[in-house]
């Protein structure tokens, strides 16, 4: 069961980075929450560094630190996806 919330959380986090992102990012679905699976993961690791990891009630730092590590990511992941897929050739938007 943790699998299935993981990629839940992941699809959540990855398609609001990309919503908060300016521009397309041309990227699958599954990269989408791969992305947002990895975000959620520096997001945690972040709030476990920073004290705020487990704090009574909803954890709103969380949440938007995994968010910020998403976004981050699909910022970063979308230019190497493309460059990948592409063979080194990068597309115009």
């Amino acid at each position: 069961m943790n699998w299935l919330w993981a990629i839940v959380v992941g699809i959540i986090l990855g398609v609001l980075a990309r919503a908060i992102l300016p521009g397309k990012q041309a990227i699958p679905l599954w990269l989408t929450c791969l992305y947002g699976i990895l975000g959620a993961i520096v997001g945690n690791a972040v709030a476990g560094w920073i004290g705020v990891r487990h704090t009574g009630g909803f954890d709103w730092i969380r949440h938007l630190l995994q968010l910020a590590g998403a976004v981050v990511i699909v910022a970063l992941g979308t230019p190497l996806w493309q460059t990948i897929r592409h063979g080194g050739k990068r597309e115009r938007a």
